[in-house]
């Protein structure tokens, strides 16, 4: 997503089960919140406004960002109100921070003075800690929780959002200690009708899951996809087989959303790269005699098969 503009901006143990939130009694007809406001229609942002609209025709759709992004909301009918001013989401119930991670933090200490009576505010950030820690801030009117869906694609953008990208995927949610109990729950209502599945972590569990689950990944397919571009050039990357695309799907993303994520997740990235150096530092010393090949050929191919099998009883459930 391009970054926004508005006019008022002057793991734990892995053995263990994540709580799954119980979301059975959901209604097909009222909308759970009526008045819904997406800052930011990237692909998450526009994949939640086409996923609401699709599931309550009746509910009303705010949807803040640039006027070009806006446009391109609208000719798609995932909106109902287009606004480049935030000023439109004053008779919100739900409000979704949906920019890259820092835009997030600035909207959020800013919301007080657009959202006039009581709202839950969510957001979609791939980090926790840092909006979790300026949400305190929020007058007792707005009630913060934290979320972040685990679906994506491999660009970004309004036109590659899609209601359907939820279906099968987990939704974090990382409610502080005070948090209302029932936001929570509507909050999982709310997602559980998109198809995704609502599970509750700490800000601190999140933020080190996602450093190994996503960030590792994303940083490691760009750098690939550097060095061999670099060392390859245009002539060689013409010789390559399927392999080196699929293992570098992730290359073609934004770096305005990677630096943010970065920076409020500093420590915890540094030491998934940390372990990521040390392997590749260990098969590095023993090409000759392949005993790192062994060890981690096989740690791969095991782990690989368990996370196919996690993802096809995603795809039934």
């Amino acid at each position: 997503m391009e970054r926004l503009e508005f006019r008022h901006y002057s793991m734990p143990d892995d053995k263990r089960r994540l709580p799954v939130i119980d979301a059975s009694n959901i209604s097909k007809a009222t909308p759970i919140f009526e008045k819904i406001a997406i800052i930011g229609l990237g692909l998450i942002g526009g994949s939640i406004a086409l996923a609401t609209r699709e599931r309550w025709p009746s509910g009303l759709v705010i949807g803040v960002d640039s006027k070009p992004v806006l446009e391109q909301a609208m000719v798609r009918h995932a909106i109902d109100v287009a606004a480049d001013d935030p000023i439109v989401i004053a008779e919100a119930d739900l409000v979704v921070l949906a920019a890259p991670v820092c835009q997030n933090i600035e909207m959020l200490t800013q919301l007080e003075k657009f959202v006039k009576g009581s709202a839950i505010v969510t957001d979609v950030g791939s980090t926790k800690r840092a909006i979790i820690k300026s949400s305190s801030e929020l007058p007792p009117r707005l009630t913060f929780i934290g979320g972040h869906p685990l679906g994506g694609a491999p660009r970004g953008g309004i036109s590659s959002a899609r209601a359907d990208l939820f279906v099968g995927r987990p939704w974090l949610f990382t409610p502080v200690k005070d948090s209302s109990d029932s936001a929570l729950k509507k909050l999982g209502q709310f997602v559980s009708a998109f198809g995704s599945k609502s599970h509750v972590v700490t800000p601190e569990e999140h933020d080190r899951l996602l450093a190994f689950l996503s960030h590792l990944p994303q940083l490691t397919a760009s750098t690939l996809m550097h060095v061999v571009g670099d060392e390859s050039g245009n002539e060689g990357l013409g010789l390559t087989g399927r392999g080196l695309s699929d293992t570098t799907r992730l290359a073609s993303s934004s770096s305005e959303i990677w630096k943010d994520i970065c920076a409020t997740n500093e420590d915890e990235i540094g030491q998934a790269l940390d372990v990521f150096i040390r392997e590749l530092q260990t098969l590095r010393e023993s090409l000759d005699s392949g005993d790192s090949i062994d060890r981690i050929f096989n740690s791969a191919a095991t782990w690989r098969a368990v996370l196919n099998e996690r993802l096809d009883q995603s795809r039934s459930d």
